[in-house]
């Protein structure tokens, strides 16, 4: 419905599941340590995707809207479009009324990365759109003023080199994911 669901624990549609369905990730993501975000659209996109065992991490919740969790973005612009742009405009401290900015999605998405770094264990996270941002940005510094080269964040994968200290790399941007019936380039047993 286009809709700012923020941390509001909707459930993915039929038609969500019917398009998760749809979906596989690369064989070589097969063999990493698997998170998701509590939020029920995600934790039941990675168990669509066959994560058998998913751990949960509040820390890849979606950004907290506050009041506006319930709003589109058509709405926001209509009834505070000056108010709406200014704050826009302020890319990593643009704050909703009761919620959180991208700013604090980055520090808390930092503080989950620099704990499980260390291991160096490749990780695949079911998240949502503002952690999507919010990793380009710590890799890439990206302010979110303007618009940043990542695909729509569903049904795309992001690759990031991650250290040992915790610093995100880009490896490569908007992995579609796969068709089951498709080919894929990775597996030397598929296709």
């Amino acid at each position: 419905q286009g809709l700012i669901q923020g941390q509001s624990d909707i459930p993915l549609s039929d038609e969500g599941r019917a398009e998760v369905r749809r979906w596989r990730l690369r064989a070589d993501f097969g063999a990493f340590d698997w998170y998701s975000s509590p939020l029920a659209r995600a934790s039941e996109t990675a168990a669509l995707l066959g994560a058998a065992a998913c751990r949960r991490e509040p820390r890849l919740m979606e950004a907290n809207w506050g009041d506006w969790e319930g709003w589109s973005l058509e709405r926001l612009r209509r009834e505070i479009g000056e108010i709406f742009a200014a704050m826009e405009a302020q890319g990593l401290d643009l704050l909703p009324p009761g919620g959180e900015s991208p700013r604090m999605v980055r520090a808390r998405l930092g503080a989950w990365l620099a704990e499980v770094a260390p291991a160096q264990r490749p990780i695949v996270a079911v998240c949502h759109a503002g952690v999507v941002r919010a990793a380009y940005s710590l890799a890439t510094g990206w302010e979110m003023k303007k618009k940043a080269p990542l695909a729509r964040p569903h049904a795309f994968a992001h690759l990031y080199d991650l250290s040992p200290s915790g610093k995100i790399a880009v490896a490569e941007l908007n992995i579609p994911l796969l068709a089951p019936d498709e080919p894929d380039p990775y597996d030397p047993n598929d296709g």
